[in-house]
């Protein structure tokens, strides 16, 4: 129709409502699981209006693409690909914030949570009055065999572990398979840190009031494909999630880390010093240049491993990324000296002086290799 010369065309839409559940998925290299997810997933949901939302941290074996692939003929299969940032926790978060579903849940792409469940964590959340419905391993008819010697060991410490530091009596805090209301994550999401693998136990540290939950057992199976993400750096990662949420108030986690890392570069550098020496007959000050080298190149190892894991620079750039490293913290070391040596002239303490020179070095060397080293903004 013509309204004052303005051809308007009424087009017929069809409104379809939110999805009542949404199961958020965080995947790296899990290609070969993501078809069989959905289709159980498929079955075991039915009757429910539900999506599953893959987050993707840019798999080398093109996960998203799969997850397209699926997508393309079943609307509720949507991915989000993650460019140039990686984690799981941080992956869950952006899942979570991307739907308008009632409840969410999480859970691994790897088959090793068991789907059945969900009908009935679903069920607990619409009929009683409970915030977080939790797949629990470590309840009376959980079952966490699956996981092999060291792992199944540190899955149970680190739980106990982080029970007694937060005071949280959640059983399975280490668990990766749960379900909870949307405005659970809106009450916290400000307060998340987004570090390492145990987002649950985020979620429970940043609620700004105590959750109700319920914990259903269920048995963790064994990987479907591929190989576990999970490695020896999932205890820093925990770490540093239990330093945030302890400390975070007053540093953030990443520059705890540093400052712990830049502490044993202090030893690395007196033991190297001492060597040098003692047995090499070098002088002082070439022992003292190449302990100062060692030093920094152990603190930039240690950095790339623990502290940014989740950016870590391998092949040229681990060497480019060394380079600047070495370059800012070199800086650094003259910015210490000057700062402490100007202040000591002008009669502050030699405490004072050398306090105020490592704290302008610390600094500037977290500052610049952030930005330039590992390109963290």
């Amino acid at each position: 129709m013509t309204v004052t010369g303005i051809s308007i065309l009424t087009v017929n839409v069809s409104i379809h409502s939110s999805p009542e559940l949404t199961i958020v998925v965080p995947t790296y290299n899990e290609r070969d699981n993501i078809g069989e997810l959905v289709s159980r997933l498929d079955l075991t949901l039915a009757g429910i209006h539900w999506e599953v939302i893959f987050v993707d941290d840019d798999s080398g074996d093109k996960t998203a693409d799969r997850v397209r692939e699926i997508g393309s003929s079943d609307s509720r299969v949507r991915c989000i690909q993650r460019i140039g940032r990686r984690g799981l926790s941080s992956a869950v978060i952006e899942g979570m914030m991307a739907t308008n579903s009632t409840f969410i849940a999480v859970m691994d792409a790897d088959l090793q949570h068991d789907e059945s469940l969900l009908p009935k964590m679903l069920s607990v959340l619409r009929t009683d009055d409970v915030d977080l419905v939790i797949g629990s391993r470590l309840v009376a008819g959980g079952d966490n065999k699956s996981l092999q010697g060291l792992r199944h060991w540190s899955s149970e410490f680190s739980s106990k572990l982080a029970r007694w530091i937060l005071k949280i009596e959640v059983r399975d805090l280490m668990s990766g398979y749960f379900m909870l209301r949307s405005e659970v994550v809106a009450e916290s999401v400000r307060k998340l840190s987004g570090v390492g693998f145990k987002i649950l136990l985020d979620v429970l540290a940043s609620s700004p009031r105590d959750l109700k939950y319920v914990e259903l057992p269920y048995r963790f199976r064994s990987r479907h494909s591929g190989d576990s993400k999970l490695d020896s750096n999932a205890a820093v990662a925990l770490a540093m999630t239990l330093i945030d949420k302890k400390l975070g108030w007053l540093l953030p986690p990443r520059v705890s880390a540093f400052l712990f890392v830049g502490g044993s570069g202090v030893i690395v550098h007196f033991a190297a010093l001492t060597v040098l020496l003692k047995l090499s007959g070098l002088s002082f000050v070439l022992s003292q240049t190449i302990a100062t080298l060692v030093a920094m190149t152990s603190n930039y190892i240690i950095n790339n491993l623990f502290t940014y894991r989740d950016v870590r620079l391998r092949g040229w750039n681990w060497l480019t990324g060394w380079v600047s490293f070495t370059l800012a913290c070199g800086f650094g070391a003259v910015a210490n000296v000057g700062v402490a040596s100007t202040l000591f002239r002008e009669d502050f303490s030699w405490g004072i002086s050398a306090f105020a020179g490592i704290l302008v070095g610390t600094s500037w060397n977290y500052g610049v290799t952030r930005l330039y080293t590992w390109r963290v903004r």
